[in-house]
């Protein structure tokens, strides 16, 4: 199986659904992760971020685009290459720094790993490190939504990788079987750690869909837009009880497995390809020819994470006397499935 790339040189789609204000704040947000990750990764290298480090870049487009598409009442599994979901739904780059440096004002207040964090309050769902689990959680929270016969929808996303193995088929199975409100969305950012897709399987993952009973759909991951608009619709189909959709958002990892890995295994035409379909260059580019001051967005959005940075550090660590603290849930009226009510509200909560 080839490679499989997004074209830089198409148009892309233009969703009628979006205003020019949706479409800076697509730009905004996928700004604030590039920038938040790229502060995050300074630090790491300073000794200040414990651990290693994962992150999205070249791949903003996946998560914000998606997110956006989404309602309040909508549950989200979000894993390590997708903090624009976490962005969208208003975590500020403060809580999202201290996190990283296992702070106390992180958003696990220092009892989780760098990267391992969701804010239940936010729809938010704190993640899974093996791959691709989140996929059973979000069908689960999907089978919940059904039984309740509420107008919600649950969304997760996971890597090409992670279509390898069982937990993803059991996924789809169920989903696929009970007809549940959950959208898939397969990052296929054409390596697993280090091994092509072109090693990994057969057959595009994407075309699996179908002997689940639902539909695949392959989209330019990265076009922000494009990952709005097929996510629109697959959310419409989901609450209109058609059933599970998997997006498959085909785009590159731009940066190496994590922050210990050179990425030495990839040839250098390929990044370069890549590089020349930055999802963040090619909605800039939409949004000044719409007469948008790009140059005063970024300005923006670079004090914003200077701000939350200065906030983040000083930040105290967490008192170990705590450490025991909130490991068992004992809040009967805060569940994480909740009524729906997130302080939070997106594009299909009335943003637009």
């Amino acid at each position: 199986m080839a490679t499989k790339t997004a074209r830089a040189d198409a148009p892309g789609e233009v969703s009628e659904h979006l205003t020019l204000d949706d479409r800076v704040a697509l730009l905004r947000y996928m700004l604030l992760m590039r920038g938040i990750e790229e502060r995050a990764m300074n630090l790491y290298r300073q000794g200040k971020v414990p651990g290693s480090f994962y992150d999205g870049f070249g791949q903003e487009a996946v998560s914000v685009g998606s997110t956006f598409a989404m309602s309040a009442q909508d549950r989200l599994c979000i894993l390590h290459r997708d903090l624009g979901g976490h962005i969208v739904r208003g975590v500020t780059p403060a809580r999202i720094l201290g996190q990283y440096m296992g702070r106390d004002g992180g958003v696990t207040g220092g009892r989780d790993g760098n990267v391992h964090f969701g804010d239940h309050r936010l729809g938010c769902v704190g993640m899974v490190s093996m791959l691709p689990d989140m996929m059973l959680v979000a069908t689960g929270m999907a089978m919940a939504f059904k039984l309740r016969g509420e107008q919600r929808c649950a969304i997760t996303w996971f890597g090409d990788g992670s279509t390898s193995r069982g937990d993803f088929h059991e996924a789809m199975n169920w989903a696929g079987v009970q007809k549940l409100p959950v959208i898939f969305v397969l990052e296929n950012n054409q390596y697993a750690y280090s091994t092509p897709t072109t090693s990994q399987f057969a057959v595009d993952p994407v075309e699996r869909a179908a002997a689940y009973g639902f539909p695949g759909e392959p989209v330019d991951g990265n076009d922000v837009e494009a990952m709005f608009e097929a996510t629109r619709r697959a959310r419409e189909r989901a609450l209109a009880g058609e059933g599970p959709t998997l997006l498959e958002a085909v785009t590159m990892r731009m940066h190496g497995h994590a922050a210990h890995d050179d990425m030495k295994y990839v040839p250098k035409e390929q990044v370069e390809e890549w590089r020349q379909k930055d999802p963040i260059d090619r909605q800039e580019a939409r949004v000044r020819e719409a007469g948008v001051d790009t140059a005063a967005l970024r300005e923006e959005v670079k004090q914003a994470i200077d701000a939350g940075t200065e906030e983040a550090l000083a930040m105290p660590m967490p008192d170990p006397a705590t450490a025991t603290h909130r490991l068992f849930h004992d809040d009967e009226d805060e569940i994480l499935l909740g009524d729906g009510n997130a302080p939070w509200s997106g594009f299909a909560g009335g943003a637009s």
